[in-house]
């Protein structure tokens, strides 16, 4: 067997960092300990917080370096950086996969590296990983049907009939959203008109589905169970350009700021404020042991994997307070922009709650 020598060591982290730079990843500081591999820039918390988040705690626990790379969307493209990652010689890659089932791959390539693997937020198919940290996303399609379905009753149309924009085929969550939103759904006997599973979490092609469905259903539809922020931007749009009178219930997921004001406006009913804080410390901190040979357990195994799973907050105009902004996920003067004063005036938030 040949003996690296320091000099060839030093060129197979040179060859690991060129292809980082082609795979479109970002490093850190100098040879990577850990990678941090997320799915896409639709979704905004990823770039807004995620990363930063994650990057941060890292730094906290000691002089860590992150390497970072964003697919996306592009399961061939995370592939690609995981195999950059593995080149580079990371010791930990923190993974939120774009495809569930594909990714199963990425698991069996650092694993056969003596690489642990920490699912971020998805779950990966297969298992083979060292821990699992994300939320109760049963629980968050249930949130989300339960104020779709109160919202119906109030208005006088308990049975519906809901339009359901689900998320991304390939994204494990998104059958965990449906499957607690379903459930809810069914016991309070609400009409579910027609479902759709929205590639790539795409609002434009949630947009499209929605407005092909208004010309189908027209009056019967009563709310839009949207299974993020993202799809129910598009979802809105749709019913906006169809100038649908008064707009239908719709959900969401996330909290991103344009939902929040939106739900100010009353475009939006809700959303489910995921406090993503919590979940990148925690995945950094996992990370961090792993590097440091620590053991690391959960509160509960999912898959025979030990994990973390943090609860979930519905959020509708009366608790934007007391969620995202007492959190400090987001300030008054984040949301209260001029073109949003009024709402925010109108629902009782004032300057002097931010945080």
């Amino acid at each position: 067997m040949q003996r690296r020598t320091p000099l060839s060591a030093a060129a197979s982290v040179l060859a690991g960092l060129l292809a980082i730079a082609a795979a479109g990843c970002a490093p850190v500081g100098g040879a990577p300990e850990i990678a941090l591999l997320l799915p896409d820039k639709k979704t905004a918390r990823y770039e807004t917080f995620d990363r930063p988040i994650f990057e941060e705690r890292v730094a906290a626990r000691g002089d860590y370096d992150v390497l970072y790379a964003n697919a996306d969307q592009d399961a061939a493209k995370q592939q690609q950086q995981a195999e950059s990652a593995l080149a580079a010689g990371v010791k930990v890659l923190v993974l939120d996969p774009v495809d569930a089932k594909a990714a199963a791959t990425i698991v069996g390539a650092a694993t056969a590296q003596g690489v642990p693997v920490v699912a971020y937020d998805r779950l990966v198919d297969g298992g083979g990983l060292a821990y699992y940290i994300s939320f109760d996303n049963v629980r968050v399609g249930e949130l989300q049907a339960e104020a779709l379905a109160q919202a119906l009753a109030a208005d006088g149309a308990p049975d519906g009939g809901v339009l359901m924009v689900n998320g991304s085929p390939t994204d494990s969550n998104a059958a965990l959203f449906r499957e607690g939103a379903r459930r809810v759904l069914a016991e309070r006997g609400v009409t579910v008109l027609a479902e759709y599973s929205t590639p790539d979490w795409s609002p434009d092609k949630a947009q499209d589905w929605v407005a092909g469905q208004i010309s189908q259903y027209g009056e019967r539809i009563s709310a839009v169970y949207a299974a993020n922020d993202g799809t129910a931007s598009g979802a809105i749009a749709a019913l906006r350009a169809a100038d649908v009178q008064p707009l239908p219930i719709v959900t969401g997921q996330d909290a991103e700021l344009t939902a929040i004001q939106r739900i100010l406006t009353g475009d939006q009913y809700m959303t489910v404020y995921k406090a993503l804080r919590p979940q990148a410390e925690r995945a950094a901190d996992v990370a961090v042991d792993l590097v440091e040979g620590r053991e690391v357990t959960g509160e509960l195994e999912v898959d025979g994997t030990p994990a973390t799973l943090l609860v979930p907050v519905a959020v509708t105009v009366d608790d934007i307070v007391s969620t995202v902004i007492a959190d400090g996920f987001w300030t008054v003067e984040d949301i209260c922009t001029p073109a949003y004063a009024a709402a925010c005036t109108a629902a009782g938030i004032r300057e002097d709650e931010t945080p």
